[in-house]
């Protein structure tokens, strides 16, 4: 699926600034930014490099400031801002945007309509940006495009101030130049297929100045280091293609065919992206990536986000069992597993490889829910859990039951106590001062619907592979009965949030919808209908479900302001699309007709997959929305499990009601034309 931007569109500054576009590798490196190329984050650049040596991300390049040279006569086509100044004015120059396949930009310069295209093929650390001039006056011009670097080499959570440990220096290297601008950090080479001319003029761009992080409370002012000019000849017979890359430089003769190879790659994916689900399986693979620390595993969401081991469970199934990419699923699990440290799976991956953090309560289990998965969606999904997951399973629960879990200890009852009122170690996470908005120690319901859930997985497999079960039945059917006494009120018909030994927390939040949802649900039909129903009163949103029911006093229908205000609303009302898998698994359990089910479930989320997909990180899925109308999109515009659960949810619903689905695809697809 393309995405479309005019005129009119690109030149309205109060709306393109705020509309991304996001190249990935598959390598952990990334290049991102506004469709009119003006930087809006400090996270935004042209190459942006998972490193091992500093470990981590790193802005390397981080923008370029392009002329063309028509005749003698210059063209803007780059843009940033300055403190009061929009400079140069490219956008002036756009006549239209296409965010598809990769990003491409259309300027119309005197008689040349010049596109520019940006690649980042798989598996190779370098962005390829592409020039390509059509000829429209009957005179052939005298074209050159001159390119300035802007350098930020910083860490992407950092900002940089012009200063004299930089080297300034370049070196010849072939078809460019290279520059190694401080210790400890990689080259940067700039080499180019077209005739070019260099010329070193080092020189720093001050007051650099970022629209979203000014409006998201932090710093965002910053200097820019440019080292030289790049003269590229430009002809509507060949277009230039220029490369970016901090590894040893390649055949310049080769950087066409670099980009052939990649976009024939990509092409011959389209067909299958051009309905929905097709194209958010191909979205999904943008946050996939392999490196030599980590091994492969899921970003949980770009720009800014990390490896998160919660994340990367709930993520998987949709971004590889439903993308026909089954096999990236079963490494990241047998990778996962080979980071498991006493049955626990990794909260945080650690840049350097090694220093992971353990201090989830869920994320093990959720690693149970993947293969679970794994089994339901693949044809040999039962065989691949007995070589590869089978222990790590077994792990896991052992691990529960004897009280190794971070902050977790199994009470007399066989439930998961978790934390204390100044721990945050379920998904609701968020910390103000040092305290967590929402208290969640105790009884968690949806880890305890986990924990079920993974205790009759267990017990099943045991029985089909010829073990011994951890736990026998009989156990687990006795903490679902103190589940249910402890949990559910028939008179308020839904159930707590958390349960402590003083009192429940009889919050209305979504985290209840697990009881329902997960293979093994603890809720019967009858309650599971009336619970969810008043789910989709309460919480349902055209774009995923509410963290906090409005009627709740401490209810926060705006995600802005500060960090501190931001943090404080985060879970309070606030809207994550990923819970719509669980929310469309709950709807197919407590609701006997499906046809019924699915067109409640795909009518409601018309507006996630239909207008929003040109919006804020144009294709994809965003973490998080306002919880009340006009519902921005915010957090980060590319959310791994916003985009899986999604798709995931569309896979369940093509099963059971295929010809619903078929009505709404045709639905959407007229109503985007």
């Amino acid at each position: 699926m393309d995405f479309n931007f005019d005129k009119a569109q690109c030149q309205n500054l109060r709306k393109s600034l705020r509309f991304e576009w996001l190249e990935t590798n598959g390598l952990g490196d990334y290049a991102s930014s506004s469709i009119v190329g003006c930087n809006t984050r400090k996270y935004h650049g042209l190459f942006v490099g998972n490193l091992d040596k500093p470990a981590g991300r790193y802005v390397l390049l981080s923008a370029l400031e392009e002329e063309v040279v028509e005749n003698g006569a210059k063209f803007p086509i780059s843009s940033r801002q300055h403190p009061g100044n929009f400079y140069p004015h490219g956008h002036e120059y756009l006549r239209g945007v296409t965010i598809g396949a990769w990003p491409r930009f259309r300027y119309r310069v005197g008689d040349i309509i010049l596109t520019r295209e940006i690649l980042m093929p798989r598996g190779r650390h370098c962005t390829l940006i592409r020039y390509s001039a059509e000829q429209r006056g009957s005179t052939r011009p005298d074209l050159k495009l001159i390119v300035r670097p802007l350098l930020a080499y910083r860490n992407f959570h950092q900002l940089t101030k012009a200063n004299m440990d930089l080297r300034v220096k370049t070196w010849p290297a072939p078809s460019g130049f290279k520059i190694a601008p401080y210790e400890g950090m990689p080259e940067l080479y700039m080499q180019t297929d077209a005739a070019f001319a260099f010329y070193p003029s080092p020189d720093w761009y001050y007051n650099v100045e970022y629209l979203m992080e000014h409006e998201r409370g932090f710093s965002f002012t910053e200097d820019l280091f440019m080292p030289g000019e790049f003269e590229l000849s430009l002809s509507p017979d060949k277009p230039a293609i220029l490369c970016v890359s901090p590894d040893a430089p390649c055949n310049a003769d080769g950087l066409a065919r670099l980009w052939d190879d990649e976009t024939k790659r990509r092409l011959a994916k389209e067909s299958s992206a051009q309905n929905i689900a097709g194209h958010l399986a191909r979205e999904g693979e943008k946050f996939l990536f392999c490196d030599s620390r980590n091994g492969r595993s899921v970003m949980a969401g770009f720009p800014w986000f990390d490896a998160w081991g919660r994340d990367t469970m709930i993520a998987l199934p949709g971004l590889t069992f439903c993308a026909d990419r089954a096999q990236d699923g079963v490494d990241i699990l047998n990778q996962t597993a080979q980071n498991m440290k006493g049955g626990i799976v990794p909260n945080v991956y650690a840049a350097d490889g090694e220093s992971h953090s353990y201090n989830s309560a869920d994320a093990s289990l959720w690693y149970v829910w993947a293969v679970q998965q794994m089994v339901k969606l693949l044809p040999t999904g039962l065989g691949m859990t007995k070589e590869h997951c089978w222990q790590a399973v077994r792990d896991i629960i052992a691990a529960y039951s004897t009280g190794r879990a971070p902050g977790t200890r199994m009470d007399d009852a066989g439930l998961l106590f978790t934390g204390s009122p100044d721990t945050q170690l379920t998904w609701m996470d968020a910390t103000v001062n040092g305290r967590p908005v929402t208290p969640r120690w105790g009884c968690a319901v949806e880890l305890n619907a986990l924990w079920y859930n993974a205790l009759c997985f267990e017990n099943k497999l045991a029985t089909t592979f010829g073990g011994n079960p951890m736990w026998d039945k009989a156990l687990i059917a006795g903490l679902k009965k103190e589940f249910i006494r402890r949990f559910w009120d028939d008179r308020r018909g839904y159930l707590a949030d958390v349960w402590r030994p003083e009192g429940a927390d009889w919050s209305f939040r979504p985290n209840q919808i697990f009881a329902a949802s997960l293979p093994e649900p603890l809720l019967e039909r009858p309650e599971a209908a009336e619970m969810v129903g008043r789910v989709r009163t309460a919480l349902l949103t055209p774009y995923g479900l509410r963290t906090l029911s409005p009627a709740d006093p401490a209810y926060r229908s705006r995600y802005e302001g500060s960090p501190e205000e931001r943090d404080s609303a985060y879970h309070q009302g606030t809207v994550w699309p990923w819970l719509l898998g669980a929310y469309t698994d709950a709807v197919m359990y407590s609701m006997w007709d499906h046809d019924i089910a699915s067109r409640h479930i795909l009518d409601t989320i018309t507006p996630l997959l239909g207008r929003h997909l040109r919006d804020y990180g144009v294709g994809s899925i965003p973490e998080i929305f306002d919880a009340a109308p006009p519902t921005r999109p915010n957090g980060t515009p590319f959310q791994a499990w916003s985009v899986a659960e999604v798709l995931r949810a569309l896979r369940t619903i093509q099963l059971a009601a295929p010809g619903e689905y078929r009505r709404w695809e045709a639905k959407l697809k007229e109503e985007a034309m």
